[in-house]
């Protein structure tokens, strides 16, 4: 199942969620997964954050546009196996936090095009997305903040309702809380957070909920 779910505009920039499914692998579970692939630009160029499952749609979603940069929230197999078809066919170099090679390195044989850093930014239709390296659910995790948009993209850091998993190889719980707290819950409450999965929440709406997620431990 895939389609475009939805979107929203800031000026000339449109934001649009497509949503991909298939399945994610790791420590020799497999589950099935729903995605969300965000596309972010104007009428000519676009960034795409994180390559999920099936290029077709995503590809559709970009239409005849430029696509400047494919930018990676972290490298689970989720959301990387369409990246290789999605550099052929744009052209766009794929950009992942060093981090995560070791997580890449399952799903491809070649590097990622680009590394990313905490700080790094990428303009698209006049407005500017941040990279946040926010580790914990994988140790390359990123997420990228537009002020313009106001709105940041989580990938699996952040949800509706708490933190990404945790329980898994190359993450941990104190991580993504110092991430979270340190980095995402900075940002302006009214922030929208667009989410790897799932529904869009807010900073303010998850910022309460702070002392209960570390009281659960997970």
């Amino acid at each position: 199942m895939s389609g475009v779910a939805g979107g929203a505009a800031a000026g000339a920039v449109r934001v649009e969620r497509v949503v991909t499914s298939g399945t994610f692998s790791l420590d020799g579970g497999t589950w099935e997964v729903d995605n969300n692939v965000w596309v972010v630009g104007d009428d000519t160029t676009c960034v795409i954050i994180d390559a999920a499952h099936d290029a077709a749609p995503i590809l559709e979603a970009v239409g005849d546009r430029t696509v400047t940069a494919i930018l990676l929230t972290h490298a689970h197999d989720d959301h990387i196996t369409a990246a290789g078809e999605l550099r052929a066919a744009t052209g766009a170099p794929a950009y992942l936090h060093p981090e995560d090679r070791v997580l890449w390195d399952r799903v491809y044989d070649e590097a990622p095009d680009r590394e990313l850093a905490d700080g790094d930014t990428f303009e698209v239709g006049g407005v500017t997305l941040r990279t946040l390296h926010t580790p914990g659910h994988a140790p390359g995790a990123c997420c990228f903040h537009s002020a313009e948009l106001g709105a940041v993209f989580t990938g699996d850091t952040l949800f509706h309702g708490g933190p990404g998993a945790t329980g898994r190889s190359f993450s941990d719980f104190p991580t993504i809380i110092a991430s979270i707290s340190d980095k995402l819950l900075a940002l302006p409450p009214e922030t929208v957070v667009h989410t790897g999965h799932g529904d869009d929440t807010s900073i303010g709406a998850e910022r309460g909920d702070l002392d209960a997620w570390i009281a659960r431990g997970h």
